[in-house]
């Protein structure tokens, strides 16, 4: 499993009270204990509104974590190019626009975008409702290879999100517990559409969701997406981040015996007393 949006709340470094809202710590030891009984082979840490565009936190956590671990990072405008090349280095693999709980400059963002795509081969990842897609495209469209968060948030949004998807956009299935549509068939829909869109992420710890990640999460996915669940958990997200691909030794089939025929002794036969009885011959 890749797990493909996970939080790390580690009250070392700086947090930012957002909308009054400042959250519980939640370390790297939290999120292996809950996790601990999936075989996670990696995942991305990504930066939220209450931890600003401070970069200590995450290149701490991505060090602990090690291979397999990537980075959604948040920048200040005045980001370097050194900076953002040194964060590379670090494991950050895109960079994250909160458009739903921070104003933005739109075009600086765009700006910011293109320039860490030609340095580093950055994505963008969108925390937005799908409903502000429609009034955005023309920024979308300039912008690199993205993905869209939670779903896209809305059942209004789903046709824009749509749209994005059949031109090659990604789209996290994560935080159910805070979308406002039927997620199954969200998920259904988008599959439809591109089966390599879907990226699974357990957005632990769930701040602000109306219920954070649980086990039953995986099987809604897995009842929809049925034979492209290796996909969805880890394939589409490891591609998307730039990691080599997991070799998965598929199950060999059971050993087929020489004589798969019980022989049983003739005297244990039924009417193995009995004289043999010739064939009736049949004249024509």
């Amino acid at each position: 499993m890749f797990d493909a949006h996970v939080h790390i709340i580690d009250p070392r470094f700086p947090l930012i009270e957002n909308e009054g809202y400042l959250p519980e710590p939640y370390v790297i030891d939290d999120y292996r204990k809950r996790m601990g009984h999936f075989d996670v082979r990696g995942g991305a840490v990504v930066s939220a509104s209450f931890q600003g565009a401070d970069q200590s936190y995450l290149t701490a956590a991505l060090a602990a974590l090690g291979d397999g671990w990537v980075g959604v990072t948040r920048l200040a405008p005045d980001a370097t190019d050194d900076e953002i090349l040194a964060l590379d280095r670090a494991g950050v693999r895109a960079l994250r626009f909160n458009l739903k709980r921070a104003a933005a400059d739109i075009t600086e963002m765009t700006l910011q975008a293109l320039r860490a795509n030609e340095l580093a081969g950055w994505h963008v990842e969108l925390y937005i409702d799908g409903q502000m897609l429609a009034s955005l495209q023309p920024v979308i469209s300039k912008l690199p290879s993205i993905s869209i968060d939670h779903l896209g948030m809305s059942q209004e949004g789903l046709p824009y999100l749509l749209d994005l998807v059949d031109r090659g956009a990604k789209v996290k299935a994560t935080g159910f517990g805070r979308v406002e549509m039927d997620v199954a068939e969200t998920l259904r829909r988008i599959h439809t559409v591109n089966p390599g869109a879907l990226m699974f992420g357990s957005d632990l710890p769930g701040t602000r969701a109306g219920r954070p990640f649980e086990d039953r999460d995986i099987d809604l996915i897995c009842q929809v997406v049925g034979a492209d669940l290796h996909a969805v958990l880890e394939d589409n997200a490891r591609e998307f981040y730039r990691l080599p691909p997991v070799r998965r030794v598929e199950p060999a089939p059971p050993p087929r015996a020489d004589n798969p025929t019980i022989p049983i002794p003739r005297n244990e036969l039924p009417g193995a007393d009995d004289q043999t009885r010739p064939l009736p011959v049949i004249e024509r």
